[in-house]
């Protein structure tokens, strides 16, 4: 009922939105802005060095605190969680904030600039990006510039804007029509694995009417983006055995059981020619009523471009375009290895062949469910299963061995497209840039934000802000300036009403 009530407060205000920011407003939050990340890029933040999480909590309680927010840690099993809120009131609607502060691993080697952590400013040059000194911006700051560095884009760029959003509110002296909880993860880029467990323990204090989680890239299009779910994921590491150490090719060649051989007909059962999953069962509950379908078409995904983008011809045939082939679980070999390759490569039968598969989820899979398909589906073809490597006695009992290794599971969420906070959102984003809105029914990466939903009860909706070519993940990474100001306007138009 509460909830209701709330929802109505939230329909007489929206025709009170602010529709823009003017743009002097946001040309001058953004050079802030700027300065902001460039600092909060230089504290190093990979996951795997509690030491650089520690650095960054510190950093974020300064920032959250001079806005006015309560700020805490929430110790976890691992890393603490960095939790943030403004002043409750019991009259007000409540969105909860997800984001997170870790990034990638870097290998500066790869990257254009001599840190990844220091942020270097670029201007485009053709097909590439010529450095600039930051000094150009006391002159004019040009939208198409780009900030690369590790996290500006995943995912430090959208914390910054939503602190200089805060600025602009108590600036304008806005009232705010929601409280506003934030919670930040320090682990997201290695899987956020003590995430449901704080969830549960901490309930009480993320409680929500709805989550908004603010990772990943907009629509190629760029144009306002609003995502109602994300595939979840689970892996399996495949080692076929052959001879206990490698053995000459000459000798042994034809003789000894090649290991590369056995894992590459184990992994072509798997699929057909055209990229489909053979192994029965594993799309079954999934469906796609016709209102879906004109969803799914609604989003302006160009298929020409993507294949001219990655450089292949002919796109696999799990849906019979983009956005229908996100809505089934795939089957991926994200890694495969054998022996020597290259210049190291050497006249041997190897001793192993390992395939690394990811599993990504919809909300109608489970993942523990496709992990046991996969492996009745390996039995069938012959191969004796274990989960350690096999014993002098083991590997004369049995003539194909494999070991298995299994990741947890990510669980995938979708709120329904028809959802009342989604509808708000959407028509937010529409009034404040005069834009259709690409609704996404589910992205194909994941965000581990399943937990809060099955814990909280609540409707999740992804609200990203970065320039869809940032190179996440990657050297290079990247966030083009007029994202900066984008994500300013996306969180102050969610949060802004006029006095009246």
């Amino acid at each position: 009922m509460k909830r209701n009530i709330l929802f109505l407060f939230l329909l007489t205000i929206t025709s009170g939105f602010s529709q823009n920011l003017d743009s002097i407003s946001i040309k001058s939050s953004v050079a802030s802005a700027i300065q902001d990340l460039r600092d909060f890029v230089a504290i190093p933040s990979d996951a795997l060095n509690g030491s650089d999480i520690q650095d960054n909590l510190f950093w974020l309680k300064k920032q959250f605190g001079e806005r006015g927010f309560n700020t805490t840690e929430l110790d976890t099993e691992n890393h603490p969680l960095f939790f943030a809120a403004l002043p409750l009131r019991d009259d007000k609607p409540t969105i909860l904030i997800y984001m997170h502060f870790d990034g990638q691993s870097v290998d500066p080697s790869k990257w254009d600039q001599p840190s990844p952590y220091q942020v270097v400013l670029k201007k485009p040059n053709g097909d590439t990006y010529e450095t600039i000194s930051f000094d150009e911006l006391e002159n004019d700051i040009d939208y198409d510039w780009r900030l690369f560095g590790r996290a500006t884009a995943d995912d430090k760029g959208p914390i910054i804007m939503f602190l200089h959003a805060i600025d602009l509110l108590k600036k304008n002296e806005s009232e705010i029509p929601f409280n506003i909880k934030v919670i930040l993860d320090g682990e997201e880029e290695r899987g956020s694995k003590p995430l449901p467990r704080a969830v549960k323990q901490y309930r009480e204090l993320l409680e929500a009417d709805f989550l908004i989680i603010n990772d990943g890239p907009m629509h190629p299009s760029g144009k306002p983006t609003l995502i109602f779910g994300c595939r979840g994921i689970t892996s399996l590491t495949l080692t076929t055995h052959g001879p206990y150490k490698p053995q000459h090719s000459g000798h042994y060649g034809n003789y000894a059981p090649n290991p590369g051989f056995q894992l590459a007909q184990l992994l072509a059962t798997m699929k057909d020619s055209e990229g489909r999953v053979l192994i029965p069962g594993y799309y079954d509950g999934i469906s796609i009523d016709e209102n879906t379908q004109s969803i799914l078409k609604s989003v302006p995904d160009d298929a020409k471009a993507i294949s001219e983008k990655l450089q292949f011809r002919t796109a696999e045939k799990v849906g019979s375009f983009y956005q229908e082939a996100l809505q089934y679980p795939s089957l991926n070999i994200r890694g495969l290895g054998s022996g020597w390759i290259g210049n190291k490569a050497r006249t041997i039968v190897p001793e192993s062949a390992t395939a690394e598969l990811d599993l990504r989820l919809v909300p109608e899979t489970d993942g523990n469910r496709l992990k046991k398909l996969v492996k009745d589906h390996i039995k069938k073809q012959g191969f004796y299963v274990m989960d350690k490597i096999p014993s002098k006695e083991e590997r004369m009992a049995h003539d194909k061995i494999i070991t298995i290794k299994e990741g947890t599971v990510t669980d995938a969420f979708r709120t329904d497209l028809n959802n009342s906070y989604g509808n708000f959102l959407k028509k937010t984003l529409e009034s404040s840039f005069g834009e259709e809105v690409v609704q996404i029914r589910i992205m194909g990466g994941t965000v581990p934000i399943a937990p809060f939903i099955n814990e909280l009860k609540i409707p999740a909706f992804v609200v990203p802000m970065v320039n869809h070519d940032n190179n996440q993940h990657s050297p290079n990474e990247n966030l083009k300036i007029s994202q900066l100001a984008y994500g300013i306007q996306v969180f102050y138009s969610i949060f802004n009403t006029i006095n009246n």
